[in-house]
């Protein structure tokens, strides 16, 4: 029984993780590139700290990924 409540943790975890990641970055493009449309000089800053947190974004999700391998090799 606790085999599979752990299979469906970590499936039900990438699913929030995927969702969520999905939605920020989505979130994140769209207001840089709202930004840059209202600034084009500002556009280089705006390009770098947009690709600064999207690699942040991205590294919630891989935690998401190690916690559901752990729990399904528990």
């Amino acid at each position: 029984m606790n085999v599979s409540l752990a299979f469906v943790a970590a499936g039900f975890a990438m699913g929030v993780a995927a969702v969520g990641t999905a939605w920020s970055i989505g979130h994140l493009a769209g207001k840089a590139v709202e930004g840059i449309a209202r600034q084009p000089e500002a556009g280089g800053s705006i390009r770098t700290t947009m690709i600064i947190a999207t690699a942040f974004i991205e590294a919630i999700a891989l935690y998401t990924f190690v916690i559901s391998i752990l729990l399904t090799l528990k």
